[in-house]
């Protein structure tokens, strides 16, 4: 967790009363981020230098306290064999828990006051701290960094990054994680829209996925839907510069929705949203998550409108420690290759999510649509796992697609599935038995070269992934694939539980993965059948990891049979 430490005695007295100076001249620094990935992603051009006086809002991630003790919470209140299951914090518990100390508050705020900061806003729990510079004190305080500004992505977005890599003083090395706003991009969506099949008109067939197909074959009745009654919610967030149209939402349940009770409209906003074109991944996130999790109060979180130098999975996260009340079921299509970041942001925003899980939260990630991912590292080729779908405290979805395309049948696993081993995290104990299981009966084995067999394994679980419909801009789209679709889908059914838990008088499931792993995948449809993508080599042929009974790397634990995980996860 921590990315750099401090030396002894007056070397550090003279850092830091030397500030000034070392803001201009770099010495006694440290990098916060030396291994982060700063090439520029694909599709992206510089439009060059900014001015001297355009203005920057950066974000300081401060370093938090009793981490320890942070994660045996998560365990307590996560673990159904705990007496304090259920039992979560608030939002000012978390504060007191993890709040910086008094001397990095004072130490952090008078370094940024002396290089001229302004506007300076901190969150709940004190551990971010947005600010204010002009390009010129920012490139005095944090030396090496140099703003371009950056265009790139399907909607042409505009951002502003440093190619170069900043220095913190040294005095600041057990006082700051990381600055947000230098080097990560947008990510891009990885939707997939594939052909069309053919096939004839015929009884018993079905031409792609819809909200009926999905309660079909997860066997959801008309009856099981939200009862209006309850604070229960559920929320999307997404980081693409997208927007969705509450016309789209409303078309696509006059045409797919008749057949259950649902809200035509979304209850909550959070961020920007404008009036330009609907985007594909913004529009399927909200209208399988209220179709899935229907007649559930449902938020968006929406990030187009930010500013240029912020970074909108950053904000979120900062949104995540500033509100008390909050949607008990989050669900993220998100994600980025884990080796093109940062450990420090990495285990960073890993804290995040024990936040959340401290909290109640249920947080959902896509586990990608690569497969096992690949990459080529001194010459020898390894697969490739994500972030966040390798953290270990959330619940990561991968995909499947029907064994017979135009029936509703048994899953297969769909190719795209994104799975695999974290090179970071290693494997948290809630799995170890699935895993090894796994490790020691699968008969398809990847060469172990090509992963790392101790790491969090990954995904928790799946569902249908391929193959939707999607009113997008008021056309209905068909045939859109990628666990962007999974991850929303699964998360309603939770919500759907949570309904019942709430009405039981029982608290929401929270961070459900150590419940899940401890159930060994009850209430959920076995997938055996498939492998997914990986690297196109002589050695693996393009073949990953392959399902198999129990749990495995491309499907998890399988897909949701409602019926029988309501019964699973109803009651404490």
């Amino acid at each position: 967790m921590t990315a750099g430490r401090q030396t002894g005695g007056m070397g550090i007295l003279v850092c830091f009363f030397g500030l000034l100076a070392l803001i201009v001249t770099g010495k006694c620094s440290y990098s916060p981020e030396p291994d982060q990935r700063r090439t520029l992603p694909p599709g992206w051009v510089s439009l060059g230098r900014l001015d001297p006086e355009e203005e920057l809002g950066l974000t300081f991630a401060l370093r938090q306290q009793n981490l320890e003790k942070l994660s045996e919470v998560v365990q307590a209140v996560s673990d159904p064999r705990s007496p304090l299951y259920g039992k979560y914090l608030t939002l000012e518990d978390v504060a007191e828990l993890v709040r910086p100390s008094p001397l990095t508050l004072h130490t952090v705020q008078k370094w940024l006051l002396a290089a001229g900061a302004r506007n300076c806003h901190s969150v709940t729990t004190q551990d971010f701290l947005t600010c204010w510079l002009n390009v010129r004190q920012a490139e005095l305080l944090l030396p090496g960094a140099e703003f371009h500004r950056y265009v790139g992505g399907p909607a042409e977005t505009r951002v502003v990054r440093s190619p170069y890599p900043y220095r913190l003083p040294q005095a600041l090395a057990s006082h700051v994680d990381f600055v947000g706003g230098l080097h990560r991009f947008p990510p891009t969506s990885s939707l997939r829209k594939r052909p069309e099949s053919q096939v004839a008109e015929t009884v018993g067939l079905h031409l792609g996925v819809t909200p009926s197909v999905i309660r079909e074959r997860y066997n959801l009745t008309s009856r099981d839907v939200g009862s209006g009654t309850t604070n229960n919610s559920q929320a999307c967030a997404q980081f693409l510069e997208q927007y969705f149209h509450n016309s789209d939402l409303a078309e696509f349940m006059r045409l797919f929705g008749g057949d259950f009770a649902h809200q035509a409209s979304v209850t909550r906003v959070i961020g920007e949203q404008g009036r330009g074109r609907a985007g594909l991944e913004a529009s399927l996130d909200v209208q399988y998550l209220m179709s899935a999790g229907a007649n559930i109060s449902t938020w968006v979180y929406s990030s187009p409108g930010r500013h240029e130098a912020q970074e909108p999975f950053l904000q979120w996260l900062l949104l995540l420690s500033n509100e008390s009340a909050l949607p008990q079921v989050h669900t993220v299509s998100y994600g980025d290759d884990e080796d093109s970041l940062s450990r420090a942001y990495i285990q960073r925003v890993n804290t995040e999510f024990m936040k959340a899980a401290t909290r109640g939260l249920t947080l959902l990630f896509a586990s990608g649509d690569s497969g096992a991912g690949c990459w080529s590292v001194s010459g020898r080729h390894q697969f490739r796992p994500s972030f966040p779908a390798s953290s270990p405290y959330v619940t990561t979805v991968g995909g499947t697609s029907f064994q017979n395309p135009f029936r509703v049948t048994n899953e297969v696993v769909d190719y795209i599935s994104g799975g695999g081993f974290s090179n970071v995290f290693p494997r948290p104990s809630y799995q170890e038995e699935a895993v090894a299981q796994f490790l020691s009966s699968s008969p398809h084995l990847p060469p172990s070269s090509y992963f790392n067999a101790s790491g969090r394994a990954y995904p928790d679980v799946a569902a249908l992934s391929d193959g939707y419909w999607v009113v997008s801009n008021s056309v209905p789209i068909p045939w859109v694939s990628g666990t962007s679709a999974s991850t929303p889908v699964f998360g309603g059914l939770l919500s759907l539980i949570n309904e019942h838990r709430i009405l039981s008088g029982h608290p929401p499931l929270g961070f459900l993965n150590p419940r899940l792993y401890q159930k060994y995948g009850a209430g959920l449809f076995d997938v055996t059948r498939g492998c997914h993508e990986s690297c196109l080599n002589e050695e693996v042929q393009g073949q990953g990891f392959c399902s198999g009974p129990g749990w495995d790397p491309v499907t998890g634990w399988g897909t949701p049979n409602f019926p029988a995980l309501l019964k699973t996860l109803l009651n404490p």
